[in-house]
């Protein structure tokens, strides 16, 4: 199960994961600007609904984010949930963002990761700035009112303190090992 959260200011902790195309990523040399870690899989429809939406932050954001999901669920129990399965999604929906596996449940467990989607907004110093959710309508992109991560590195690249720091996360609940 999930430890302690991650609290606000907190620093990014230094993983190292496999992802989809095959690479082995060290998560803090991913940081331009900033740095989006979305705690995700494949068969969380909460996941599935959202897919679309961090492709296009990620064409929003490029030259200044890098956005980073991380599947921690058991793909014992989860078999979609696998790094195999991880690759097809990838290429079905041409995700633009790093997919990356978490085997162990090592890194959600040192985040306090909970949830599918669950959001962490790093830094240029590798801060947590945002934590939380993507947005208030996690079943229709068109009814969304309050978009938090948007507003969170809009607020952040401009210097900014971040108005909602921390929001509540919905989604599926991570899937951990026995």
């Amino acid at each position: 199960m999930a430890t302690d959260k991650l609290i606000i200011g907190s620093e990014m902790p230094d993983c190292i994961l496999p992802a989809t195309d095959g690479k082995i990523y060290t998560l803090k040399n991913l940081i331009k600007k900033g740095l989006v870690i979305i705690f995700t899989c494949n068969h969380c429809p909460y996941v599935q609904a959202y897919e679309n939406r961090i492709i296009d932050l990620q064409k929003k954001y490029y030259n200044d984010i890098a956005i980073a999901a991380v599947n921690s669920n058991d793909s014992e129990k989860y078999p979609e949930d696998s790094l195999e399965n991880m690759i097809t999604r990838s290429r079905e929906k041409n995700f633009n963002f790093l997919y990356l596996r978490d085997e162990d449940q090592s890194v959600a467990k040192f985040f306090g990761a909970t949830h599918t989607p669950e959001v962490f907004l790093f830094d240029v110093d590798k801060k947590l700035r945002y934590h939380g959710k993507i947005d208030d309508n996690w079943q229709d992109a068109e009814q969304v009112k309050t978009r938090y991560l948007e507003e969170a590195i809009s607020e952040m690249l401009q210097g900014k303190e971040i108005s909602m720091p921390e929001t509540f996360s919905i989604g599926c609940t991570i899937k951990w090992k026995s």
